[in-house]
């Protein structure tokens, strides 16, 4: 019995091991698909990896702003156009599940533009969301 219940153990083990890789994958691919869009230039699909909710949180420079839409908003006003955007690269340094539903994502973000190379860094929290997961706080600096 005792054999039997070491086993199960170690396999339930395994499954969990196996679901977290599964959801770092998806995060490290929903970063990847924001990069991509940046890229192309489309704030607005980039924004599709944030939850669209008036208690999405974005911590920059400028403090604490709230919500999807305003978000979305700044993105605009701070990167007119393709130009301004850049090219955008991520290294992430760490994927962290900090609960069923929720994980912690530490970055650093680099833009090349023509005249400048701004970089700094990002803690990213994500929940899962009927099965897709979404930043619902982002603190860039």
């Amino acid at each position: 019995m005792k054999k039997i219940m070491i086993m199960f153990l170690l396999f339930m083990g395994t499954l969990r091991a196996s679901a977290q890789n599964d959801d770092k994958i998806l995060i490290l691919n929903l970063l990847e698909d924001q990069r991509q869009a940046w890229n192309k230039g489309d704030i607005v699909e980039y924004m599709q990896g944030y939850l669209k909710s008036d208690s999405l949180l974005f911590v920059g420079k400028n403090g604490p702003k709230y919500g999807w839409d305003n978000t979305l908003a700044n993105y605009k006003k701070s990167y007119p156009d393709q130009k301004a955007m850049g090219f955008l690269s991520f290294d992430i340094k760490e994927v962290r599940l900090i609960s069923a539903d929720h994980a912690f994502v530490l970055g650093a973000w680099h833009l090349k533009r023509e005249k400048d190379e701004p970089k700094g860094f990002f803690t990213l929290i994500l929940k899962e969301i009927n099965g897709e997961w979404k930043v619902i706080a982002d603190h860039s600096s």
